[in-house]
Order: C-alpha cells, then structure tokens, then sequence
C-alpha cells in the first residue's frame, strides 16, 4: 500500500461518513419541518371571495375570513366626505381613507370586525346596530368608538380596525386574503 492510496482511502471513507450523516440529518429534520406546514383546512381558509353587489350604499356586512369577522362597508358620499375631512394629525392611529382603501374603490371599507382593544366584536355592521357618535362603530365591551373609516377616535382601543389584505376580482367581488 502507497501513502496515495491510503490518502484517497481515508478522504473516500470521510466523504462517505458525512454524506450518510447528512441523509441522516435530512431524514431526521424534514418530518419536523413539514409538521409546521399549515394543514389542508387552514390553506382552504386562506382565501374567501364575497359577493358585494347586493350591498347598498350606506349598508354594511359581516362576512367571516379565517374564523374571524370581517366587515364590507359601502360608503356614501357623505361619509366618505366626514371622513376626508377629519384632521389625520388628530387621530390616534393616523391614516386616511385613502389609505385605508383601494384606488378608484373609496367606497369600498373593508376591515377586520375585531376591536383592538381586546378583541370584541364592534357593533355597527348589522341593519340597526349602533354606529356610536362619529357613524362607524362602536365597540360594546369597554366603549370604543371608530368613525365612518374605522379609525379609533374615542376609548380604549390603541388601533384603527384593521384592513385585511385584499383584491377586486370584478366589480361585485372581493376576494380576502
């Protein structure tokens, strides 16, 4: 036996044995990983297409996106012209409707129904539900108050309601997340 083979002996048995460990690694942390993948029920949830045709100005629904409610407002003019002129450096969380909303779709307010304070439901999506003094919502467990953009403007709530991710597939669909 020369040194060279010798060499090529140990570098082939090293290579081998890292080679296995890695197989070996793989195997042992691939089943770990993929557990963490969401399953087959939550990815279905993942997306929800809601028909908005039916909804008059001024009206309001609740819909329901990854267990949670959502609200679809449709604006009328006036209370997108309240919103608009409501000072953004007044508000607790400042943003416009405009940013709160998708171009050329202003009347279009699509929030979480979820209260940031500690989670409750907000009234004013349901036909005769109270819309609290600014005519958005109004958050029965501890008395926030949003306005017709769902900004914050009174109570314990730190944050506006917030805005889901979503898009308009045509003009009477919305698709959510």
């Amino acid at each position: 036996m020369t040194d060279g083979e010798g060499v090529r002996r140990r570098d082939f048995i090293n290579i081998a044995a890292v080679t296995f460990a890695g197989i070996g690694g793989v195997a042992v942390l691939y089943p770990l990983i993929s557990q963490m993948a969401p399953s087959a029920d939550v990815l279905a949830e993942s997306s929800t297409e809601i028909d908005i045709s039916s909804i008059q100005p001024g009206q309001a629904i609740k819909a329901v996106w990854r267990k949670q409610p959502v609200f679809i407002r449709n604006l009328t003019p006036v209370e997108i012209a309240e919103a608009d002129k409501v000072p953004v450096d007044s508000l607790r969380d400042p943003q416009t409707l405009g940013e709160r909303t998708k171009e050329g779709k202003k009347n279009w307010l699509i929030t979480m129904g979820v209260c940031t304070h500690l989670g409750c439901v907000p009234l004013g999506a349901g036909e005769g539900e109270t819309r609290g003094e600014f005519g958005g919502y109004f958050c029965p467990c501890h008395g926030s108050v949003y306005d017709t953009a769902a900004r914050i403007r009174k109570g314990p709530a730190p944050k506006n309601l917030e805005v889901p991710e979503y898009s308009f597939n045509s003009d009477t669909v919305v698709k959510i997340g």
